[in-house]
């Protein structure tokens, strides 16, 4: 139970069901004293006090388990790492694989629990040869499959998703409101939860530290200066303070972050367009395909929010190499790769390498 709404009126249904139901919130932080500031983090204090009062009204055990240590080491170490490298974490993603559906569901099924229940937006169905699969939710808008993406066979067979049916997220506050929850009303939860101010620049710099270094053209002149390769990824346009326009009076994005060097290379948007990815880090949210060395049409999806692209893909080399139907823009290494095949999750792995869908190069 984060503190949201989203979980409470899930452990109410949980409740409803018939389920023996035991509330359990995350201490992920050692630093507890910050409360939220605005619509941003998920677990301050007053969120914990928050999914107290809930458990309180849903006549539910509620525990604070500590997983400080796993956090830090597992989502906010690996972030700091992967920014370090020049790549792209989702550390929503990384909680859901090792804190949530890893750490959490190991120390509950060891405690005889069968399964973990959570407020986010997804289905899990049972395939025609008895198999739990992963599936988008009813609510396109609010569907979070993309970040359970990470999740194997094992795992859901041991979660639950109550609010994956549900067709609004006006529909899930409604019956918070209902049934007396505090937390009816309470803003979601936005931008990454160690990062409660949302300055993820400055957060980096204390970490990892910064120093100016050269952006370049994709000729590799050097046509301005940055503040620290690290505080760059991937098609961003905002920060980069060349100080004129590109020949075309186009803006520029960043194309590419090299740390061992601190440069930054950037170009106009249309190199951003990606035709294909591979990546590591592979894993299957159920049943695999029956042969994943053949390639097999799919949908993929790189970001929280973003839209299926059609595509093929294979497993080759210890890779899943995706080959795209149609470009995709600003793909960067680190992002997750989430394979689909109509609603159902197939698998998902972690972008190491991308290929051009540009074959000529231009200033």
């Amino acid at each position: 139970m984060s503190g949201g709404v989203d979980s409470a009126v899930a452990a109410a249904r949980a409740v409803d069901a018939g389920h023996d139901v035991v509330g359990v919130h995350l201490a992920l932080s050692r630093q507890r004293g910050t409360l939220r500031t605005g619509s941003r983090g998920c677990c301050t204090i007053e969120d914990a006090m928050d999914a107290r009062r809930a458990a309180n009204l849903l006549g539910i055990p509620f525990y604070v388990w500590d997983f400080s240590e796993r956090f830090a080491e597992d989502v906010v170490e690996d972030f700091v790492a992967e920014y370090s490298a020049g790549r792209t974490p989702n550390p929503c993603l990384r909680c859901n694989e090792k804190i949530k559906f890893a750490a959490l569901m190991e120390k509950a099924l060891a405690l005889g629990f069968d399964a973990v229940a959570t407020g986010h937006y997804a289905d899990i169905r049972i395939g025609s040869d008895g198999s739990r699969e992963l599936h988008r939710a009813a609510t396109w808008a609010k569907d979070q499959s993309y970040v359970l993406g990470v999740l194997t066979a094992d795992q859901l067979a041991h979660a639950m998703f109550p609010l994956g049916a549900t067709p609004s997220k006006d529909e899930v506050r409604a019956e918070a409101a209902a049934r007396g929850l505090t937390v009816a009303q309470k803003p979601d939860s936005h931008d990454i939860c160690f990062i409660p101010d949302g300055d993820t620049r400055g957060w980096l710099a204390e970490r990892v530290g910064m120093e100016e270094g050269a952006i370049l053209d994709r000729t590799g002149e050097r046509i301005g200066t940055h503040p620290g390769a690290v505080a760059f990824t991937v098609g961003q346009r905002k920060g980069l303070d060349i100080g004129f326009p590109a020949a075309d009076g186009k803006p520029r994005f960043v194309l590419e972050v090299r740390p061992k060097t601190n440069e930054v290379v950037v170009g106009p948007r249309e190199a951003l367009a990606i035709a294909e990815l591979a990546g590591s880090r592979i894993s299957w949210a159920g049943n695999p395909p029956a042969d994943p060395a053949t390639p097999f049409d799919c949908e993929v999806q790189v970001r929280a929010h973003g839209d299926p692209v059609p595509a093929t893909a294979r497993v080759e080399g210890g890779e899943l190499v995706v080959t795209l139907a149609e470009p995709l823009l600003g793909v960067a290494p680190g992002q997750s790769a989430v394979l689909y095949v109509g609603t159902r999750v197939l698998g998902q792995c972690t972008i190491d390498r991308t290929v051009s869908a540009v074959t000529t190069l231009a200033g």
